[in-house]
C-alpha cells in the first residue's frame, strides 16, 4: 500500500512539477505611469486593459511565477489546478466571455453528482439534498433583503430534515468561512447550472493571459509613497515612480503589514481592509486510477459514517486525479509543520466510507495550503456580519493615485478568477480615463 503521500515517486512528482503555460515576461519600462502590483488575475486584467489604452505599465510580482492563486501544475502528464479550478457564473464571468471569444477550450461543469451512503450508491437520497439546499436559498435571498445584517447560518430555515448539516457544511466550504462568520447581505449566489471547467486547468489560462505582459518576478513591494506628485513603489531591488499605482495584494496580506503606506492610508480604508477574515479552501490532490466513480468533473456526497469530506470533486477533466477539498475548520487543523497530514486525513476519510482495500491504489501527490503561503495567507477575503459595504469602500481611489482591486472588491463574484478580473479591469478603465483626460 501506498504512504500518505502516495509512492516516493509520487512525492517527487510535486517537486518536479512547474506550472503549466508558464510564460517568459516581456521587458518592463522604468519609468511607468502606472506600477501594478501583484501579477495575479486582477494584475493581469489591469496590464492588459492599461497598456490598451495606449498607457506604460511594469507590473511587479513576489513570486516567481504570475498566476497569483490560480496556477495549474501537470501531475502524471495530466494539468492539474492548485488553486482556482471553477468558472462560477458564466453569464457575468469575464473570463468566460473572454474565453469563448479567444476559442478556449470550455465546459459546463456537471450538474449531476454522486451521492453515497457507508460506500454504497444512494441516488435516491440525492434529491432530499437538493430540496434541503433549495430551502436554505429560498430562506437566505428573503432574509438578504432585511435592512439588519446578520450571519448567514441565522437565516437558514428548520425542516431541511437529515441533510441540513450537509447543507451548512458546503455552503461553508465554498464560502471559506463556516455560515455563523459571513455575512448574510454578503452572500454569494451563484447557479451550479452556470458554471464551468477549462480544459488544461484554469490558472493555465489565466497564465496564456498574462503572456508577454511587462511583469518583474520575485520583486516584493515593502513600501509605497503617495506624499508628493505621483507615488513611489518601493522594492529590493530599488524603487519605482509612476503617476498611479493598482493594489493587487490579498487582503490578509495588507492585513500583515507587508505594505508599508507612507503616509498611511485613510481611516476608513484601513478600516475596510482590516474588516475582512481570511477565506480558506483547500485541495487535497487524489491520484485514484480505481475510484467507484464515474464520469468527469463530477460532485461527490458521501454520508453514513462518522466523518465525511467537506467537498469531493472526482475525475477531473476525465482523469484519474480528484479534489479532496479541506473548508477551514478542517484546514485548521493542519499548520503546515506536518506535510503529509492532509493526505492522512483523506485516505482515513475515504477508507472509512469505502474500505481499506477500495484506496489501495489512491496516492496523494500534493496537498494545497494557501492559508500558509506568505504571498496569499488565505484563499479568498471574507466579510463578516455587519461590514458588508467594506469591499464598496475599497474601491475609492486614495488621492486619485492609489487604487484597490482584486477578488476581495468584487460583490458578485468575490473568491473568484473572474471576480478578480472584474475588478482589475474596473480599475484600469478608471485610471486609464483619468490620466488620459490630464495629458
Amino acid at each position: 500500500m501506498n504512504g500518505p503521500l502516495g509512492s516516493r515517486e509520487g512525492a517527487g512528482e510535486w517537486k518536479r512539477s512547474v506550472p503549466t503555460d508558464s510564460p517568459s515576461p516581456s521587458h518592463a519600462p522604468l519609468e511607468p505611469d502606472v506600477v501594478i502590483v501583484g501579477a495575479g488575475s486582477a494584475g493581469i486584467a489591469a496590464a492588459r486593459r492599461l497598456l490598451a489604452s495606449g498607457l506604460t505599465v511594469v507590473v511587479l510580482e513576489a513570486r516567481d511565477r504570475i498566476g497569483g492563486r490560480a496556477v495549474t501544475r501537470a501531475f502524471r502528464g495530466h494539468p492539474v489546478d492548485l488553486g482556482a479550478h471553477w468558472l462560477h457564473a458564466g453569464p457575468i464571468n469575464p473570463l468566460v466571455e473572454l474565453g469563448v471569444r479567444r476559442g478556449e477550450p470550455l465546459r459546463r461543469a456537471p450538474t449531476d453528482g454522486h451521492f453515497y451512503v457507508r460506500g454504497k450508491p444512494a441516488g435516491s437520497r440525492s434529491a432530499a439534498l437538493d430540496r434541503a439546499f433549495a430551502m436554505a436559498d429560498r430562506a437566505m435571498t428573503q432574509a438578504a433583503k432585511g435592512p439588519e445584517d446578520q450571519a448567514a447560518a441565522k437565516a437558514l430555515p428548520p425542516g431541511m430534515g437529515p441533510q441540513g448539516r450537509r447543507v451548512f457544511d458546503i455552503h461553508g466550504l465554498v464560502s471559506g468561512r463556516p455560515l455563523d462568520e459571513v455575512s448574510l447581505h454578503d452572500f454569494p449566489s451563484m447557479d451550479y447550472a452556470d458554471n464551468l471547467f477549462i480544459a488544461g486547468g484554469l490558472g493555465g489560462y489565466v497564465a496564456r493571459l498574462g503572456r508577454d505582459l511587462p511583469v518583474r518576478l520575485r520583486t516584493p513591494v515593502h513600501a509605497i509613497g503617495w506624499s508628493g506628485h505621483g507615488v513611489r513603489v518601493e522594492t529590493p531591488d530599488g524603487s519605482l515612480r509612476a503617476k498611479a499605482v493598482i493594489v493587487t495584494t490579498p487582503m490578509a496580506v495588507l492585513q500583515a503589514g507587508l505594505i508599508r503606506f507612507a503616509p498611511a492610508l485613510p481611516h476608513g480604508i484601513e478600516e475596510a481592509i482590516h474588516g475582512f477574515r481570511q477565506g480558506v479552501y483547500e485541495h487535497v490532490i487524489l491520484h485514484w486510477p480505481d475510484t467507484p466513480f464515474k464520469g468527469p468533473d463530477r460532485l461527490a456526497t458521501l454520508t453514513g459514517t462518522r466523518r465525511t469530506p467537506p467537498g469531493l470533486l472526482t475525475r477531473i477533466d476525465g482523469t484519474p486525479f480528484h479534489f479532496f477539498e479541506l473548508d477551514q475548520p478542517h484546514a485548521a487543523r493542519f499548520d503546515g509543520r506536518d506535510a503529509d497530514a492532509p493526505a492522512r486525513f483523506a485516505r482515513d476519510v475515504l477508507a472509512e466510507h469505502f474500505g481499506p482495500r477500495a484506496i489501495r491504489n489512491l496516492s496523494v501527490p500534493h496537498a494545497t495550503a494557501w492559508h500558509n503561503d506568505p504571498w496569499a495567507r488565505a484563499s479568498w477575503a471574507v466579510v463578516p456580519p455587519g461590514l458588508a459595504p467594506i469591499r464598496e469602500a475599497l474601491k475609492a481611489p486614495v488621492a486619485e493615485r492609489i487604487w484597490f482591486t482584486g477578488e476581495a472588491l468584487s460583490r458578485a463574484q468575490w473568491g473568484t478568477a473572474g471576480g478578480a478580473w472584474e475588478e482589475g479591469e474596473r480599475a484600469a478603465g478608471e485610471i486609464a480615463g483619468r490620466l488620459k483626460t490630464s495629458r
